[in-house]
């Protein structure tokens, strides 16, 4: 069990050993991009997507969730550490600022934040999906670290304004920890994707009456959706469009001022060089991303794991244990030609052998990477343990290279187990209120400190919470003459919490463990019997 522990929870600057939940969560919403088991990108993909609009309106949600990022980070104050990226945004007093026109944010929040797990805060989405919609736009690969805390109200104003002049905005960007060269940077990265449109901004663009703008947004560059040096080339050579810069109010031109701050030294070798710009904005962006609040600690860059199990599921079944999941090969194409073997190590000394057929195939970072994915799975279903040998182990087997973490294999934590014996009592399907039991199967000799249900709620201002609900130790534990004892809890659930979801987790000498098992609900179990 210590091993268990140390190797859960162990950290390094390469990567991380699986399993790690926070760590296991944040990375697959990093890298696992579009395809299988598609995520925020699927949001983004094409890049002119415009998923509240017609993708004819001239705005993108790539170009929106840049922005909100920047303007989440932007109140970031380097002298008393408050602000930073912490999702702050998201209140409707920040977005009724001034500052922050226009309903971008309340689209990115609304978007992203649905991604918000127990593991992965609202901020992190706001990061994930900045990388995501640049990485997938033609731009380049960003650190990503993850961590990021939830602001629980909104923070001081600090976002720069068009109309104001040069030194507030070296003065802002000061504050926020960058030097001029570095906002000259910044916004030159920001601004190779979108504009600036007429309903945010109606003193700067007028309406265009165009079918093929329909919000009437000026763009920055002429290839607003893609990311290129084209905002630095056609500022130089004077064929820009960029609102900002060639505006008919030359009061609120404020990408003019910023790029000509320094002689224009910067916006001219960004023109030069496709290639520099690329790795200044990869640096500038992680920077932007990891300014946080003073406290806030964020995780090593990840980077993705070479093989990693993925959505396992176990599920005590009258002295057998069902179990299914995926695993994921970085980096590797789906070839039907490959030999995909899964090892195991059950309580008892066996070890046993099961061949995984091909679930699919997920691209990250515009395609520079893909990902092939098998299912652990035996004829099309869960293939059946005996409860009594369990698994505690697993190794991969691909084309006879093993693959085992480094030696250290792949633990599975079969000692809790929602049990196929749970069942309802009252109510019908998609009629609540329901009234039921879910019975969970703790293996023999385990001796957990707690067993409890874990739910997923919001708090008052937002926030993703996890609710426990404690399974009482029955006074006399009911064996099932397969390993394991049933411990059983009633519940009813009605209302807006009438198909609320539980996972299971588990405490033994007060150190959670790592439990593998879908959520489930008292909606969805069969009926008790009578």
């Amino acid at each position: 069990m210590l091993e268990f522990i140390f190797l859960a929870l162990l950290v390094t600057v390469n990567g991380y050993v699986w399993p790690s939940p926070q760590l296991d969560a944040l990375e697959s919403a990093r890298f696992e991009q579009l395809g299988h088991n598609e995520g925020i990108a699927g949001f983004v993909d094409p890049c002119i997507a415009d998923n509240f609009e017609e993708n004819l309106s001239g705005r993108s949600d790539a170009a929106d969730w840049i922005r909100n990022a920047y303007h989440d980070m932007a109140t970031h104050n380097t002298m008393d550490g408050t602000g930073g990226l912490d999702s702050s945004i998201r209140f409707a007093e920040e977005q009724a600022r001034p500052e922050n026109a226009g309903d971008g944010f309340f689209r990115a929040s609304e978007v992203l934040s649905a991604f918000a797990t127990q593991y992965i805060s609202i901020a992190d989405t706001f990061a994930i999906g900045a990388i995501i919609a640049i990485e997938n736009c033609g731009g380049p690969e960003i650190a990503f670290r993850g961590g990021r805390v939830d602001a629980g109200e909104p923070n001081a104003p600090g976002v720069p304004q068009p109309q104001q002049d040069l030194q507030s905005h070296i003065g802002a960007f000061a504050r926020q920890g960058f030097t001029q060269t570095e906002m000259i940077s910044l916004v030159a990265c920001g601004h190779t994707f979108g504009g600036v449109e007429h309903a945010a901004f109606p003193n700067i663009v007028p309406e265009f009456y165009d079918p093929t703008d329909t919000l009437s947004v000026a763009h920055f560059d002429s290839t607003f959706v893609h990311f290129d040096n084209n905002i630095a080339m056609e500022y130089i050579s004077g064929t820009t469009k960029d609102p900002l810069v060639v505006g008919r109010n030359d009061t609120t031109n404020s990408d003019k001022r910023i790029f000509g701050s320094d002689g224009n030294a910067t916006m001219a070798s960004f023109a030069k060089s496709p290639e520099l710009y690329a790795s200044t904005c990869a640096t500038l962006f992680a920077r932007m991303l990891d300014t946080v609040p003073k406290g806030v600690e964020l995780t090593e860059v990840i980077t993705p794991l070479p093989v990693k199990p993925e959505i396992l599921t176990m599920l005590f079944d009258n002295g057998t244990v069902q179990f299914s999941g995926e695993v994921r090969f970085w980096n590797m194409t789906l070839d039907e030609t490959h030999a995909v073997n899964l090892l195991w190590d059950d309580h008892i000394g066996g070890t046993h052998n099961l061949s995984l057929p091909p679930a699919g195939v997920s691209t990250s970072t515009g395609g520079l990477y893909s990902a092939a994915f098998y299912s652990i799975l035996d004829n099309g279903g869960p293939f059946l343990l005996d409860a009594a040998a369990g698994i505690k182990n697993m190794r991969f087997v691909v084309d006879g290279k093993l693959e085992d973490q480094g030696g250290s294999g792949f633990p599975v934590q079969d000692g809790v187990l929602y049990s196929t014996s749970s069942c309802i009592t009252s109510g019908m399907q998609f009629f609540p209120p329901f009234t039921g039991r879910f019975d969970v199967a703790v293996r023999d000799g385990l001796n957990p400190t707690r067993v409890f249900l874990e739910r997923l709620e919001m708090d008052n201002v937002g926030r993703p919470i996890i609710v426990e609900t404690d399974v009482p130790r029955p006074d006399q534990p009911v064996p099932t003459g397969a390993g394991y004892s049933i411990w059983s809890i009633n519940l009813t659930q009605s209302g807006i919490d009438a198909f609320a979801m539980y996972t299971l987790g588990a405490e033994v000498n007060g150190e959670k463990l790592v439990l593998f098992g879908a959520a489930q609900s008292i909606s969805q179990v069969p009926r008790c019997p009578t």
